[in-house]
């Protein structure tokens, strides 16, 4: 668009130098205020529970603001955090527990309270911005309670008596609970994902539905992501690894029940041709009803899907010679005869292995059934909407890697060498490596998006790459181990060398040569998820002096035995950084009835010298440069056509 005409559209917009004046006046001032609060968090793995609540309690920045503002005994404090965190099973407890002539005076005492931690937590922000953020229904109402309440005793009454008539219209409830999600959402300004919502626990699509409501919010993709994104591209090689995934962790319901997604042809397959074997029975933590015979199809159908997987990863291996995976051809390499597998030079013995489908004069190739199988299942998975519904949000709010506010948010590693060069990858004559490398990913992936019919281009075969690749910025190994798991009984076998980033991020030199690659300030941060932080084994999740935070901490409940927590996250506000350490979430139940919290610890990373504003963020950076436009339409106003 050439400079005229634009300025054309933006004087259609602002129609008098007045309105363009009051604009200008406008932005100038919100460049002067207090950033807002990001809120981090990665590696949520479908525990749901425990994301919706560190969502509701901003990672205890709930709290914080009623201890600095409302000097409360611990009780009733406790009490209004549980309301606003959880309004409706709070005021279904309360009733239960005061008399009819009691809760009038509760109701208006609470309201009071919460309008009052409204009229804080929105200190930063315009009338407009929080205007914006109260709910339809009582926005008149909160904006009258809003401006009184902070006036003299004079219009008491008029509170009072507003309060009074909405309880007894019987809609003290629904403007309580309206009153609490305000709060949750002015205390944190922006949300961060950093990666991996789908695998392992019982509700990713729970939290994506979370998400798709959240004010404001950015995603970056993890490995785990990445595997159903590239399914819903046309990967069939990514949706037989899906499927093993979710029968792996007892968790087929979330592709049948809450997708909408039939299996039903797959579990006849499996129990045709597999019989149950020991390294196949499902990893379940201990909550889930399984009886055995849902164990055994689990147990059949993971069988089943990781033959399915090998067959299909050795086609791409000879098609794709430029990823360097031969080493990966399992199938290839196993003798039939002896049941021993060569890798990297040396026999093993196979154990509890089954291939009855397996052709020995072609190990990769697909019986007539299995086309048909997977070709049927494709379509049923591309087909559900709720699934297209997620999958379209992953593309659309994330990406490869951010660079927000100074820092550099990526859920895995930059592919490093051993010096701390940028390890490349080669494809089609071109080298990629470090930020480029990244962006390279990022096209691959939208382009394979948006043709979910294509099942063997590159781009679909690069989705795949970043599960399994060895440059991959979210896999970040040599090679992955899945066979060795299942049918090896030697653990060294098992083992998944790290790229030279994960110890090479502990120098505050290499991180700073990272960040400036991605045209970031020396003393910005990294923020990583991916790797699991042992937290019980003495490590530190702030490495290289700060500049590196990792916080996956173990929100899936198959990792807190590791790591000793149950996830960190991670908050920025104007004042600085503070880490928070989380302990293993029970349930909204106990939440409500005992006001225990899963706030652990919080530990200041950074302390900045003086309170960030607006302007220094990303957004301001986009305001500056809306400014130098008005300014230009208001000096030359009469001249714009």
């Amino acid at each position: 668009m050439n400079q005229e005409k634009y300025y054309g559209l933006l004087k259609e917009t602002f129609a008098s130098r007045e309105r363009v004046a009051t604009e200008l006046i406008n932005l100038e001032a919100i460049l002067h205020l207090p950033k807002g609060t990001e809120h981090f968090l990665s590696d949520v793995h479908g525990e749901f529970e425990a994301f919706d609540h560190v969502l509701r309690n901003g990672s205890g920045s709930v709290k914080e603001k009623l201890q600095e503002y409302l000097a409360l005994e611990p009780i009733e404090e406790n009490e209004l955090a549980t309301l606003i965190y959880y309004p409706q099973q709070k005021l279904t407890q309360i009733k239960t527990i005061h008399s009819t002539s009691d809760l009038p005076t509760w109701y208006e005492q609470k309201i009071i309270l919460l309008v009052k931690m409204i009229t804080f937590s929105s200190k930063k922000y315009t009338r407009s911005k929080v205007r914006k953020a109260l709910p339809e229904r009582f926005r008149y109402i909160i904006e009258e309670l809003l401006t009184e309440t902070q006036k003299d005793q004079e219009k008491a009454f008029y509170v009072h008596d507003i309060i009074k008539k909405i309880i007894q219209l019987g809609q003290a409830d629904e403007l309580i609970e309206d009153l609490a999600t305000t709060i949750q959402r002015l205390v944190v300004d922006h949300l961060h994902v950093v990666g991996d919502i789908y695998d392992r626990g019982p509700a990713p699509d729970a939290i994506m539905d979370r998400l798709l409501t959240y004010h404001s919010v950015d995603i970056q993709w993890g490995n785990h992501d990445i595997v159903w994104m590239a399914a819903m591209a046309g990967s069939k090689l990514s949706l037989m690894n899906l499927i093993r995934i979710c029968a792996r962790y007892g968790n087929l319901d979330i592709l049948e029940e809450r997708y909408g997604v039939s299996i039903r042809s797959l579990v006849d397959y499996s129990r045709k041709h597999y019989t149950v074997s020991d390294p196949f029975l499902p990893k379940l933590t201990g909550n889930e009803t399984c009886n055995v015979s849902e164990k055994e199809t689990l147990a059949l159908v993971q069988e089943a899907t990781a033959i399915l997987q090998f067959k299909l990863e050795g086609q791409l291996i000879h098609r794709r010679p430029e990823f360097k995976m031969n080493h990966r051809k399992v199938l290839e390499a196993i003798d039939a005869d002896e049941m021993t597998i060569v890798l990297d030079g040396k026999t093993h013995p196979l154990q509890d292995f089954q291939a009855p489908t397996v052709d020995w004069n072609d190990p990769t190739a697909l019986t007539a059934e299995e086309e048909q199988l997977i070709t049927q299942l494709m379509h049923n998975f591309q087909s559900s909407e709720r699934l297209k519904r997620h999958m379209d949000f992953l593309i659309e709010k994330g990406s490869m890697y951010l660079c927000y506010n100074h820092n550099l948010l990526i859920h895995g590693c930059i592919p490093l060498h051993e010096n701390g060069d940028f390890k490349s990858l080669r494809i089609d004559q071109c080298h990629y490596s470090g930020k480029e490398l990244l962006d390279f990913f990022d096209r691959q992936v939208r382009a394979s998006y948006t043709q979910p019919h294509v099942h063997e281009d590159l781009a679909t075969d690069i989705l795949w790459y970043l599960w399994t690749g060895e440059c991959s910025s979210l896999f970040g190994k040599n090679a992955m181990t899945t066979f060795e798991r299942y049918y090896i009984k030697d653990k060294k076998t098992h083992v998944e060398k790290k790229n030279a980033y994960y110890h090479l991020r502990d120098q505050e030199q290499i991180c700073q040569e990272i960040l400036q690659a991605f045209h970031l300030p020396i003393d910005g941060h990294i923020i990583n998820g991916h790797t699991p932080v042992k937290e019980k084994n003495g490590e530190n999740p702030v490495k290289a002096n700060g500049r590196m935070l990792v916080i996956d901490g173990g929100f899936a409940k198959s990792y807190q035995k590791e790591t000793g927590i149950a996830g960190y996250t991670l908050l920025s506000n104007s004042y600085g950084l503070q880490l928070v350490a989380h302990q293993p979430f029970t349930s909204v139940t106990e939440a409500v009835q005992t006001g225990t919290d899963i706030i652990s610890t919080r530990r200041l990373v950074e302390k900045v010298t003086h309170r960030k504003t607006v302007k220094e963020t990303n957004i301001g950076r986009e305001i500056v440069d809306e400014i130098a436009d008005l300014t230009y339409l208001y000096d030359h106003f009469d001249r714009i056509n």
